[in-house]
């Protein structure tokens, strides 16, 4: 059961420390959204908008993400999606499901994002670290490895 069935949207810079419930904050500068989970268990959701990751339109009056909200990793398990402000949800996913997203997942961040070459480890001299593109910086700010 989904305790909010809307979302109101708020634009700022920086996502807030606290989360009011019922609100998707929406941070252009950091291409993110956040959200308290709209089952009720009062999790954070972050969705961050990246060419692999969520889609996020604004028509003016409302705000939509795409795909949906799959909480996998939270107690809840909830599922739904965020559609012109409306939170409507979505049916449950197996372990199996979830696990076929995952690879899925990473494999197109493979695919947009590049693999470093493999090198022999005979030729291999001193590790060189290329500087990570600003979607990768993105991604582990929002993912906390930064």
């Amino acid at each position: 059961m989904m305790r909010h069935k809307r979302l109101d949207h708020r634009f700022l810079e920086h996502i807030p420390e606290r989360l009011e419930p019922g609100v998707l904050y929406i941070s252009m500068g950091y291409a993110t959204s956040a959200h308290s989970c709209c089952c009720g268990c009062g999790e954070e959701v972050v969705a961050p908008f990246t060419p692999t990751d969520w889609k996020m339109t604004f028509d003016g009056e409302t705000v939509s993400l795409r795909p949906s909200i799959g909480n996998w990793s939270l107690k809840c398990r909830s599922h739904y999606v965020i559609d012109r402000g409306k939170v409507i949800k979505a049916g449950p996913w197996s372990d199996e499901q979830v696990e076929a997203e995952r690879r899925r997942d990473r494999a197109a961040k493979t695919q947009f994002y590049g693999q470093a070459p493999k090198i022999e480890p005979s030729v291999q001299s001193a590790p060189v670290k290329a500087a990570p593109s600003f979607w990768r910086r993105i991604w582990n700010w929002i993912s906390g490895r930064s």
